[in-house]
Formats: structure tokens, sequence, C-alpha cells
């Protein structure tokens, strides 16, 4: 499926559907994402981005399991789609080449493949083989807070040389600063020939403030979710980003009032855990700790009687990331070994 863009519009990604699993436990059921893909398609979002939480083929102990298979949950928006595209994320080592040509034999329309911001040779294989397959192509360089701007820059060249259509900056522990994201984003503008996306986390209350600020330096895509559903406070709420451009007369093409119906009817009553800046949220991004760490953080503390920000903190003393869940535990224990002394 494809839609002409004009030049000059921001592309908006909308990650309800994936981020979102995380605040959800990864238990959408099919209809709940039927209805919001339809919000979303009506409000005219370029892009809806499915699959679990931690990309394609997540379903696991470490990450936890969906309620329902990724194929009903494709193939279903899919069908709900008229206007927009559709997307599915791919952690290399998660999922494999083999899960790119199911995916485009479902209707994805666009893979995006998300590494560790020093890591991303390890993409190459599945950002050529997206290309190969005519897939709008995306390479997600996560936790960038993690790195220097040039060596962000290097890595992203890795990417671009692979065949993606744009490289993002990914904020994955909402721990960057505006001025971080302006470096961030204008450094890879100035050194990219593709275009430059940009995906954060509401830790730091920094979400919509670091996207317009991205959307300045150079952004030609950036991410959000109906009421900011997603790991850790939420990705950037996507009502309130398009209120703003809006105001600012930047130009998105997307209707703001389906968003604002989808964010109070449908997406809000389903959170269990409200996706919000709270303490243990907040921490997150003070600590620079992975946001799909929370919950899995919340539930140690409590099963080990230790205080969850003591956990976030060690975690990001570590420099702990994406695939590291496991650690928690073993972070949980000690420090609960240390006030038993």
């Amino acid at each position: 499926m494809t839609t002409s863009t004009p030049l000059n519009k921001i592309i908006v990604n909308d990650c309800t559907l994936r981020d979102g699993m995380h605040a959800l436990g990864h238990q959408y059921s099919v209809a709940q994402m039927v209805a919001i893909a339809g919000k979303l398609d009506e409000a005219r979002v370029d892009i809806v981005e499915v699959s679990h939480g931690d990309g394609l083929q997540g379903n696991s102990f470490n990450y936890g399991f969906s309620a329902h298979s990724e194929r009903e949950y494709i193939e279903a928006v899919r069908a709900e789609l008229k206007h927009a595209r559709l997307a599915a994320l791919l952690l290399p080592g998660i999922g494999t080449r083999a899960d790119i040509d199911e995916a485009r034999a479902m209707g994805v329309d666009t893979i995006r493949v998300a590494t560790h911001c020093t890591e991303a040779d390890v993409a190459r294989q599945h950002i050529e083989h997206g290309r190969r397959l005519g897939l709008d192509t995306v390479g997600f360089l996560m936790m960038a807070h993690m790195t220097p701007t040039a060596e962000l820059v290097r890595q992203a060249k890795l990417m671009e040389s692979y065949g993606a259509h744009c490289v993002y900056v990914t904020d994955s522990a909402g721990a960057l600063l505006m001025e971080e994201t302006r470096e961030k984003v204008g450094a890879l503008r100035d050194a990219l020939d593709c275009q430059v996306g940009f995906h954060n986390h509401n830790n730091l209350g920094l979400g919509v403030a670091n996207t317009i600020v991205a959307i300045e330096a150079g952004a030609d895509r950036v991410d959000g979710s109906v009421a900011g559903m997603g790991a850790g406070a939420g990705n950037c709420p996507l009502e309130v980003l398009i209120a703003v451009c809006e105001r600012m007369g930047l130009e998105t093409g997307v209707a703001l009032y389906p968003l604002i119906d989808c964010a109070d009817q449908i997406v809000r009553p389903l959170q269990r855990r409200p996706v919000q800046t709270d303490g243990n949220a907040l921490m997150l991004g003070y600590a620079g700790v992975y946001s799909s760490f929370l919950l899995h953080t919340e539930r140690a503390a409590e099963r080990f009687g230790v205080d969850p920000r003591d956990i976030l903190v060690e975690l990001g003393r570590r420099g702990m990331v994406g695939g590291q869940e496991d650690m928690i535990l073993d972070v949980a224990l000690e420090l609960a070994a240390r006030s038993a002394d």
C-alpha cells in the first residue's frame, strides 16, 4: 500500500498498537486493536505500527506473552486501514529475515529494524532484506542518550549504507534533554541523505517538547501514541502533539478530534496502570533506563520488598539495556540481601 506524501509534511508514525503493548502487558484484544486502528485511520495518521511490544516474535518468558498471535493482530489491523501504511518492529536476534517475509505477506508496508545505539551492524542483513523486498525500511537506534552524538552519527550512517529510507534517534529511556535532542537529531540531519526520525518516551515529561525540538532540528518522521500509550510514562502523546503542531502551523495532515475521541473513549479505559509520569516512570528517565523495564521492576520490587526506585537507579548505573530484563531480578535480590544485613 502506498500513499503520496506532500513535500515538507511531517510523517506521523503511531505506536499505540506496538509500544502500547508494554502498558498492557501485551494483552490487547483483537477487537481493541481494530477499534483503535479505525480511529487512527479516520484521523489520517500516516503509519500505524503493530507487533509485540518487543517486535516480531517478541513472545517469550523474558518479554511476556501477548493475548493473541501477531498474525491475528496484524491481519485484523491491515483490514481496517484504508489510508495509513502498516508497520512492524523487528529486533535482530528476536526476529529474523523470515519474519520480515511473513510480515510482508500479511500486508506490512514498513519494517522498522531496531538495535542498541552502538550496534547498527547487527541490523545489516535485516535492513538490506527489507529494502530488497520493496518495504519502507527504517533503522531504529535505541537508547540514544547512551552514546556521544558523533558515534550516533557513525551508527546512523551504517544503517543508511545498508539501505534504510529513514534512521531514528530513539530515546527509549525518555532521558534526553531538549538541547541533547536538538544536537543529535540535527547532527543526523546534517550527515545523512535519507530521512531522519525521532521516537521518545515521556518519562521526564518532555515527550511533546522534545518531539517539537526534533521537528525543528529537521526530523522528517516523528512517533507518538494515543494517550501516550507506551512503556514507562508512555510515548509522546499523539493527540497533544498534533494540537501543538496545529497551533504552531506545522503540517501533519492528521485530524485532532478522532485522536481525542480515541484517547478518551477507547485507550485510557484500557490502562490498568495509568500511563503517566509518576514516581517510578520519572525514575526511568532520571536514571536512563529502558522504558519497558517499568512493569518488570515494579513486580520485582513487590516480590522482594525493595524500593523500585533503587532498582532503577542501580540498573541505570550498570548501563542495562533492552534484552537484559533478567537483570532486574538479580538487582532486586542483591538489594534485598543488602537490606537484610
